[in-house]
């Protein structure tokens, strides 16, 4: 990437934010040959939802039509020093796969027939798993555990070492603290983005600002069929009781997770309570959200699965911080990705939930269709489809 000191007068191509999805499309926009500037509203890449992301990727997906996508952006991460050309950063990929558990036996006929369904889309290595099994591969686990899912394949890295890695691999301009607050449009056409910086002219412009990208879109007249839903993230350090080489662990009847890090364990829950609405520019954490996860007397308790975490808390001495960021939902909670109803706006949004795993391949998509080297007919993500609703929790 070229960070830039001086706002240019114009662009060929202008991508509008510098999280994950941003990030990938000037890598694959700059990568198709398209002269391409990056503006991100904050001072660094990667600072918003990317910042606060769970950060694991997954074959082990409830719907076929995502696979390929995602099982692409796996390709890109297993290769990542040479796809990208830079060996600056390094997205530290462990597989330690992922692991599905349910207490409630009800669920095991459910569990087995997903796994059915993910062989049959050409998923390998997805496994179903006794409780006993499960217990003799991960002694931490809770004796109520009667059936899990695992794929081994799946795993863990850093969502911002991600991004960064994606920009500095692309050739594209790089501003930072310039936000981008209207898009210009006369006689149907984009002529560029303006903002309290100033203005510039592009033939083209990518709007890839996650929950902030319906706003800005209706500047040029364009509502998407987004909300915004926050979700938070428990950060915990201190804890030597967390098992270091665990999978994403996720309680399927409740819905709450963790993985571990470098220093600790994230802890989320997808909390249905949750409305979806307006974005905000910034999103308030919750403390008591802590407290809902790490207190064994919680229904969402992580210690319902993992009965260390009672160890955690009754020794109470370990520390931790409640973050939070946005998911851009869609209703049907795929991505939108392509063109707008406006000549040379595109857009690159919607991941509900998925942005790290699906964008950096969502994103050589948008490319692709905005150099005509991929066909319309190539993207069942395309802003007109039927939207049908999903239910997945994440």
């Amino acid at each position: 990437m070229r960070v830039l000191s001086e706002t240019p007068r114009s662009a060929e191509l202008i991508v509008v934010g510098g999280g994950i999805v941003g990030a990938g499309t000037a890598f694959w926009c700059s990568r198709a040959g398209i002269p391409t500037l990056l503006l991100e509203a904050r001072p660094a890449l990667g600072q918003f939802t990317t910042a606060v992301a769970a950060g694991g990727y997954r074959l082990q997906l409830e719907h076929e039509d995502e696979l390929q996508l995602v099982s692409r952006s796996v390709d890109l991460f297993h290769r990542f020093a040479e796809e990208t050309g830079q060996s600056r950063y390094d997205p530290d990929l462990r597989q330690q796969g992922y692991l599905w558990l349910t207490t409630d036996p009800a669920r095991v006929e459910a569990q087995r027939a997903l796994v059915d369904a993910q062989r049959s889309w050409g998923v390998a290595g997805v496994e179903h798993l006794s409780g006993d099994v499960a217990r003799e591969r991960f002694p931490w686990l809770s004796g109520d555990v009667v059936g899990a899912r695992f794929r081994a394949g799946d795993g863990l890295l850093d969502p911002r070492s991600l991004t960064m890695g994606l920009a500095e691999g692309s050739d594209a301009g790089v501003l930072t603290s310039w936000p981008v607050d209207r898009i210009l449009v006369r006689d149907g056409r984009v002529e560029g983005v303006a903002g309290p910086r100033g203005s510039v002219a592009a033939d083209a412009v990518v709007v890839a600002c996650g929950p902030l990208s319906a706003p800005l879109l209706r500047t040029a007249g364009v509502e998407l069929p987004v909300r915004a839903l926050r979700r938070q993230r428990l950060a915990v350090w201190g804890a030597p009781e967390i098992p270091a080489d665990a999978p994403m662990t996720i309680d399927e009847d409740t819905t709450a997770h963790w993985r571990p890090t470098r220093f600790g364990a994230f802890g989320l829950f997808p909390d249905p309570a949750e409305a979806a609405g307006e974005p905000h520019d910034q999103v308030a954490a919750d403390p008591a959200f802590a407290l809902r996860l790490l207190d064994p007397a919680s229904d969402v308790a992580l210690a319902r699965v993992a009965p260390f975490w009672h160890e955690v808390w009754e020794r109470n001495t370990a520390q931790w911080a409640v973050q939070a960021g946005e998911y851009t939902m869609t209703p049907d909670q795929r991505p939108l990705i392509g063109p707008g109803p406006v000549e040379g706006l595109w857009i690159n949004t919607g991941y509900s939930g998925h942005g790290v795993m699906a964008s950096p391949a969502g994103s050589e998509l948008l490319a692709g269709l905005l150099s005509g080297a991929a066909s319309p007919a190539e993207n069942p993500f395309h802003l007109d489809r039927t939207f049908v609703a999903s239910t997945q929790a994440f």
